[in-house]
């Protein structure tokens, strides 16, 4: 793992909110906004902007927590731009702050953790669970 990227750097995305984004569960849709697992993904997805810096060829990330308050809805079609600040990283894993924002408006906020390991050790441990 390269260790080129410093305390308190940021990395960000946009995305725009799709009907796919939707709370839907088997008995149908539950509200017409961004849905709390859809706002993981997006969150998730800002920290491995910084596994992805970081890695080396024969590595690769792979999300260990995230941890979300959900604080306002987006509704389909609004664009939300997502914020990673790298606040600390621990041996082989980086942890971001991360904000989920309409504009100015807070709508998440939360933490996420990445770990890089070697492709081979992430392998081995995926061919254990075949089992």
């Amino acid at each position: 793992m390269r260790n080129e990227v410093l305390l308190g750097q940021f990395k960000s995305h946009s995305y725009h909110v799709k009907a796919e984004d939707f709370a839907i569960f088997d008995a149908g849709t539950v509200h017409e906004v961004v849905s709390t697992f859809a706002l993981a993904r997006e969150m998730e997805w800002a920290t491995r902007l910084f596994a992805l810096e970081m890695r080396e060829e024969d590595e690769e990330g792979i999300g260990t927590f995230v941890e979300i308050k959900h604080l306002s809805p987006a509704v389909q079609g609004a664009e939300l731009t997502i914020t990673a600040q790298l606040i600390e990283i621990r041996k082989n894993e980086i942890i971001c702050e991360v904000l989920v924002k309409q504009s100015d408006r807070l709508v998440a906020s939360g933490r996420t953790g990445q770990k890089i390991l070697k492709r081979e050790k992430l392998k081995q441990i995926f061919s254990s669970l075949e089992r």
